[in-house]
This record gives structure tokens, C-alpha cells and sequence, in this order.
């Protein structure tokens, strides 16, 4: 082979080794650029699933403070109706305990007459009959003209002579039975008890007010 075949074959030779040599280079970047391409999709990836990860963890710790605040205010809302309810049968008994002490006084008689006119004028009969306790029907049976007396109504009003189970006050009814106005101290103090409930309800409102803030800041 001449030296110009050899130099001909040799620059052949280099020629397809730099081509070699750049199709590697070539691919190698390929290869790192696919590497990198990978790596970067699954850290992506990854933080998507740490960013699911932690937005499923909040909701579930949203979901749990909720259910906390939930029954935190039912609880309070029990008590709170206990509280109510304890209340009311308290000032309930405290008015009977003053009621009870009142008909030990001389005024106790005074409270009867004005009971027993207001109960009269509001029925529109003439012909009407009181109702007493066994104790206010002793006392009164006796001068139970005079006690009429001392009411000042106009109406005709009969005593009833059975006894009425009350702890005091008058039933005044109709002769026909058909009105009645329920002026005892046990039929006063039903009519009363929604007021009471009103009361403690409003005395109350402001405390459940500030405990629902508490719950929710």
C-alpha cells in the first residue's frame, strides 16, 4: 500500500473515531439530560404527593378540631340547659318558701281579698264561688261576710265548703263551673315560671355568648 493510500485510510479512520467520539458525547448528554429529566418528574412528583400528604394531614386535623369544638359546645350546651333548668326550679321553690312565709303574716288576708277581686272581676258572671285551702277555709268560714266586705267586689260570691289542695290563694269560679280563675299560689307560680324562664334565659344568653367566642378563636 502507498504512503497516500495509508494517509488516505488513517484520515478515514480519525474521521470515524471523532464521529464515534461525538455520537457518545451525544448520547451521554441524551442520557444525562434524560436523567436529569427523570429525577426532576419524580421530584415533582414527590412533592406532590408530600404536598397531598400534608393537605390530607391538615384536613384531617380540621376535621378533628371541628369534631373537638363540636362536642365541646354540646357539652356546654348541656350544662347550660341543666343550669337552666336547676335554676328555674330554684327561684321557683324560693318564691314558694316566701309564699309559705307570707300566709304566716297578718297581710296574708289582704293578698286573699285582692286575690279573690281580681279574680272575680275578670269573669263576667254574677253568681261566682271561692275555692280555699283547709286552713284559709277554717280561718274565713266563720266571718266570711265580712271578709266579702273587706274584697269590695259587687259580684255574689259563695264559699265552697270542701277545701281546695293548694298551699294558699283562691280558685274563683263561675257557678256553672265553666270560668275559672286559678289565683292560688300553685296556679300563680305556672303562669309565672315562663317569665322566670325568660329571665334566667336572658341572665344566661351574655355567659354562652362569651363561651361560644372562646370556642371559636
Amino acid at each position: 500500500m502507498s504512503p497516500t493510500s495509508d494517509r488516505v485510510v488513517q484520515e478515514l479512520e480519525s474521521a470515524l473515531l471523532e464521529r464515534a467520539r461525538r455520537l457518545a458525547d451525544e448520547y451521554l448528554e441524551r442520557a444525562r439530560r434524560a436523567r436529569q429529566h427523570i429525577l426532576e418528574d419524580a421530584q415533582e412528583k414527590l412533592h406532590l404527593r408530600e404536598e397531598q400528604a400534608t393537605t390530607q394531614a391538615q384536613a384531617e386535623a380540621d376535621r378533628y378540631y371541628r369534631r373537638q369544638v363540636q362536642a365541646s359546645e354540646l357539652e356546654f350546651t348541656r350544662r347550660l340547659d341543666r343550669l337552666r333548668w336547676e335554676l328555674i326550679q330554684e327561684t321557683l321553690e324560693q318564691v314558694k318558701q316566701r309564699l309559705a312565709a307570707h300566709a304566716a303574716t297578718p297581710a296574708y288576708e289582704r293578698t286573699l281579698a285582692q286575690l279573690l277581686r281580681r279574680g272575680a272581676d275578670s269573669i263576667e258572671r254574677n253568681r261566682l264561688v271561692a275555692a280555699f285551702n283547709e286552713a284559709d277555709l277554717a280561718r274565713l268560714q266563720p266571718r266570711w261576710e265580712a271578709f266579702l266586705a273587706s274584697v269590695g267586689s259587687d259580684r255574689e260570691i259563695r264559699l265552697q265548703e270542701r277545701p281546695l289542695p293548694s298551699s294558699g290563694g283562691v280558685l274563683v269560679r263561675s257557678e256553672d263551673d265553666r270560668i275559672r280563675v286559678d289565683n292560688t299560689f300553685e296556679g300563680r307560680l305556672e303562669r309565672l315560671q315562663p317569665q322566670v324562664l325568660q329571665v334566667i334565659t336572658e341572665r344566661l344568653f351574655a355567659a354562652e355568648v362569651s363561651q361560644r367566642g372562646l370556642l371559636h378563636e
